[in-house]
């Protein structure tokens, strides 16, 4: 499937868009990036299994975790779009694999770890 940048950064923006209003200032300075693929190595610390891959990831502090450390790095959603795309076989799939990836790394940000999302049914 083949979707362009543009595009695909469209569809991202659609699926924040769908965070409710009063979760929005929690997300202020807290980037959405795309990057096309994780790395063997973030695969391999993440133990992600070799049949397996990684549509998203939240890196940095939770808010349940309080104030951020001198030095740490600010929280980051990572989306990898040539996996999301291998995922999926048309546009609505896409769509609807990429607002589940942005809820379920948002709801890292918010703290919910992914024995509570797989509870919810998000993992």
């Amino acid at each position: 499937m083949h979707v362009s940048h543009q595009a695909f950064r469209g569809l991202v923006d659609d699926a924040l868009a769908l965070v409710p209003a009063e979760f929005q200032p929690y997300l202020v300075g807290v980037p959405v990036v795309i990057e096309a693929w994780p790395s063997g190595e973030l695969l391999d610390d993440l133990e992600v299994p070799e049949d397996d891959t990684l549509l998203g990831l939240y890196s940095g502090h939770a808010l349940t975790e309080g104030p951020r450390e001198s030095g740490e790095l600010p929280p980051r959603i990572t989306l990898f779009r040539g996996p999301l795309l291998e995922a999926c076989e048309d546009e609505d799939e896409l769509r609807d694999e990429i607002a589940t990836t942005v809820i379920h790394e948002i709801a890292h940000h918010f703290g919910i770890d992914e024995a509570r999302l797989e509870e919810l049914g998000w993992g």
